[in-house]
């Protein structure tokens, strides 16, 4: 089942067909990014610079109060007063970020460098978006040129981590979210995001640690919430683990991940009709993600509808082949189509992945 969100990253292999590990990222939406939300432009020398100064302020004051178009309309003001204004073009890149213009706050910080080289709080923005648009070794390359400035920031550590397990780098990243719990032993997005890289390692003992060390600090903290659900299910307490993805779902009532976890465990309680709606909605919003294919497929072999099934598990497997079970799943569509060959060659790629029940599969009906 279930999304360990890195969002937002996605871990490939856990438990089930629970989709990806949810890490919850650190966005720049903390202290770091918003040192500049108070910066005073100190240095006006005449009435250009001063109107520009400003509607600098104005745009802070909105974005203070997440007025988030607002606030770009008054930093596009202060920039059309100051070209060179790189503070602006941060803000700016921040504001549009914080609306969910990627491509608007990745060319913004982007010409916040270009204006200022040593503009390290752009540079840490402009990691943010890059890791969120997919490219890691870029976002890597801006942090890396940030390190001595930001080394001993909490924030930074998490954000490090972050990259370095999109890249798949897992002992760095190790280093760096140990770090930024030895700055900070209450960074919730760290200890989130550590438990998550743990349980891919099935460290699941020190995964469930950081897990509850998190909702300790923060209860609310739906990814959080939606791990510690992963931990149940892989222990077979799906009722547990139900409770424990809807209180998730109160905080993102529509995260797709989420929706598609919730589904798969009312699979595993029987109740198949009412997890048909929930994986049709997160595919909807997210047709992309493997797991929620691996779900479907799963609700149509729950109700003997094998082709479909078959269907969306090939879905799955072009998206993503490494889905925990999904050629013991394959294999066993196959098998009642009367394809003996194709289960084979199913159960012999899953028992190639480490998966214990293709193995067993192989060995009982492939002799």
């Amino acid at each position: 089942m279930i999304d360990f969100l890195m969002n937002s990253y996605r871990f490939a292999k856990v438990t089930n067909v629970m989709s990806r590990l949810i890490i919850q990222v650190c966005v720049l939406r903390h202290l770091i990014n918003l040192l500049l939300v108070v910066l005073l432009f100190s240095s006006c020398s005449n009435s250009t610079t001063d109107e520009a100064a400003q509607f600098f302020l104005k745009g802070n004051v909105q974005l203070q109060k997440r007025e988030f178009k607002e606030a770009i309309r008054f930093y596009s003001e202060a920039i059309s007063k100051k070209s060179d204004f790189a503070d602006a073009y941060n803000n700016r890149g921040l504001a549009k970020f914080r609306d969910d213009d990627r491509e608007g706050a990745l060319a913004d910080y982007t010409r916040a460098i270009e204006l200022d080289p040593d503009f390290s709080t752009a540079y840490f923005n402009r990691a943010e978006v890059l890791l969120e648009t997919g490219d890691a070794a870029g976002s890597v390359a801006d942090l890396q040129r940030i390190e001595k400035q930001y080394r001993d920031s909490t924030f930074y550590q998490t954000r490090l981590g972050d990259a370095y397990v999109r890249l798949a780098n897992v002992s760095q990243a190790q280093v760096a979210y140990d770090r930024a719990l030895q700055l900070n032993p209450n960074n919730v997005e760290a200890l989130t995001n550590r438990a998550a890289l743990f349980y891919t390692q099935k460290a699941y003992e020190q995964a469930g640690e950081d897990i509850q060390r998190a909702l300790r600090l923060n209860p609310k903290q739906d990814a959080a919430l939606n791990n510690q659900s992963l931990l149940l299910a892989r222990a077979g307490n799906f009722a547990e683990a139900l409770t424990f993805v809807e209180r998730a779902l109160t905080v993102q009532p529509r995260q797709p991940f989420y929706l598609n976890n919730k589904a798969y465990l009312l699979l595993k309680l029987n109740r198949p009709a009412e997890a048909l709606p929930l994986v049709n909605e997160s595919l909807q919003r997210d047709s992309q993600n493997a797991w929620a294919h691996q779900t479907l497929g799963l609700y149509y072999l729950s109700q003997q509808q094998i082709p479909p099934a078959l269907a969306a598990f090939r879905q799955a497997e072009k998206l993503d082949a490494s889905v925990d079970q999904l050629y013991y799943y394959i294999g066993k569509a196959e098998q009642t189509l009367n394809h003996q060959q194709a289960a084979c060659e199913a159960w012999r790629l899953g028992e190639a992945a480490g998966d214990e029940q293709s193995r067993q599969m192989h060995a009982q009906a492939c002799k």
